[in-house]
This record gives C-alpha cells, sequence and structure tokens, in this order.
C-alpha cells in the first residue's frame, strides 16, 4: 500500500522512557525494578527518576513455571499444566512462591548488587507484560522481594505531557501493557506541563 514508517523504536527503550518520566513527573525518589517477563526469558532493569540505573536479561521466563505447575497439580503432561497456568480458572496464588523460586533468586542477586554499588534501596516492582490473567505473579514477586507494587495512573501525566485520553479509552490506558504505547506518543524533549516554561519575547 505504500505506508512505511518513519522510524523505528524498540518497544522496551519506549516503555522505560515513560517509566523514568513518570517517576520523575511523581516525583518519585525510590528506584523502581521494571521487569518484562516473557515466555522464555525476563528482562530486568533497575529505573529511577534519573534514568535506567541497571539492566539485565535472565533466562528465566513463565515457561520454566509450567513443569513446576504439571509436578505441583500431578498433570498428566505439561500442555495440560501449560493450559491450567494461562488460564483463569486457577487461583496460583499460593503457589506463587514455588514458581518464581528460581526467578527471584536472579532478582535478588541483581537488587543485591545495585545495592551495595550505589547505596539505595529498590522499594517498588513494576510488571509491564502480564496479562490480568498472571495478575497474581506480580503481587507474589513484590511479596516475596518485600517491596510495594507499583501503580501507574498514566492520565496525569500523559496530561503533562499535552496528551488527552478520549473518555472510552482512559479505562483501558490503566492496563499496564499499553504502557509502552502511550509512551511512544510522548515528546520528552520539550517541558512538561507542570515544569517552569519560560514565555517567549517577541
Amino acid at each position: 500500500s505504500g505506508i512505511y514508517p518513519e522510524r523505528l523504536e524498540l518497544g522496551s527503550v519506549a516503555m522505560l522512557g515513560g517509566v523514568v518520566d513518570c517517576l520523575a513527573f511523581s516525583k518519585s525518589k525510590s528506584p523502581t525494578l521494571v521487569l518484562e517477563i516473557g515466555a522464555d526469558a525476563t528482562h530486568s532493569f533497575i529505573v529511577s527518576a534519573a534514568g535506567v540505573e541497571a539492566s539485565r536479561p535472565i533466562p528465566q521466563g513463565l515457561e520454566a513455571m509450567v513443569p513446576i505447575v504439571q509436578k505441583e497439580l500431578g498433570l498428566k503432561d505439561e500442555e495440560s499444566a501449560r493450559k491450567l497456568f494461562y488460564s483463569n480458572t486457577f487461583d496460583f496464588t499460593g503457589m506463587g512462591p514455588l514458581l518464581i523460586k528460581r526467578l527471584l533468586r536472579e532478582l535478588q542477586s541483581s537488587i543485591g548488587f545495585y545495592e551495595v554499588q550505589t547505596g539505595q534501596s529498590v522499594g517498588q516492582v513494576l510488571c509491564t507484560q502480564l496479562s490480568p490473567k498472571l495478575a497474581w505473579l506480580d503481587a507474589a514477586i513484590a511479596g516475596e522481594l518485600g517491596i510495594s507494587r507499583l501503580k501507574l495512573d498514566p492520565a496525569p501525566w500523559l496530561q503533562s505531557r499535552h496528551i488527552a485520553l478520549p473518555e472510552a479509552l482512559a479505562k483501558n490506558a490503566q492496563d499496564i501493557r499499553w504502557f509502552g504505547l502511550l509512551s511512544l506518543m510522548a515528546h520528552y524533549h520539550s517541558a512538561p506541563a507542570h515544569a517552569a516554561v519560560p514565555e517567549e519575547k517577541t
């Protein structure tokens, strides 16, 4: 159709830029653990209002939890365990600490190294790619790490960047999986609405 993009940008980069700017907008002082948990790997980032301070790929993802589900629930094969794991028909909250045990070990190592190097404590976690069916996983990670879950309300931040959401989309925007796309809309080289902007003289 002769339609071509004007530019390409990594979704993770846009998302991280949005989180950093959002932390600055809310005047958050707490370093934040941002997790992109995929099927086969997890990308871990520690960010603050000043920018991305640490990053690490971890070869542990959602698929690594499936054999544990199979074993703990006595299911006949991994496919049955996989269907149950990704469905919303079973409450995995109680099993959460067991399912994330290996991932948690890697996260604790990364956080510990960061805190020793900087003297700052990571105080909150944000999981950006989990579907609502896996929301219990976000809570399990926060609980086992002993930190809070970061709840981003994009509307005030977007407004500070002169982006208005129609009422019909405001609820959908609360889903963190949309945050990366919303972050692509912001222009960070311009001062946000909450910042003082000097008047131009003509």
